[in-house]
């Protein structure tokens, strides 16, 4: 990707580049709403409705109209995905112990390591949990 970010018009926090692909894999809007001569941005901001924008401001996706619940938008919420691809949710990453949080880190990397993670389409933010797996940890301890 080799665009930078941006700021998001709604809330002006700083949004990451996504991939178009991403973002038309998690619509649930019909796809002639995206358009192939924007680029996307993803908004973390929890308090922000929306999630995906492009850079030129005529399109934005908010939660309502994205087929997952968003991790970055319900940080709080323990049964939302924490990690798209293998199913982990941010109450069983909160509630296992350390032994098994780091198993859960190795569950994941040993996924990737086979080929069978898929974040630039199943994760929201078009890439890897696993940044917000270690924050979420760390943020226990």
């Amino acid at each position: 990707m080799t665009f930078s970010t941006k700021i998001c018009s709604h809330c002006k926090g700083a949004s990451k580049p996504v991939e178009r692909q991403t973002v038309k894999a998690l619509v649930s809007i019909s796809l002639r709403g995206v358009y192939e001569e924007n680029n996307y941005y993803f908004c973390s901001d929890a308090s922000c409705p929306v999630v995906y924008f492009s850079d030129n401001g005529i399109r934005t996706f908010t939660v309502d109209q994205i087929r997952e619940r968003i991790y970055q938008k319900e940080p709080d919420s323990d049964d939302v995905l924490l990690c798209y691809c293998f199913q982990y949710t941010v109450g069983s990453v909160k509630n296992a112990s350390k032994e098994c949080q780091q198993e859960i880190i190795e569950d994941i990397n040993t996924g990737i390591k086979a080929g069978q993670c898929a974040c630039d389409l199943r994760n929201p933010q078009g890439s890897c949990c696993l940044g917000n797996i270690r924050t979420l940890i760390r943020s226990l301890s």
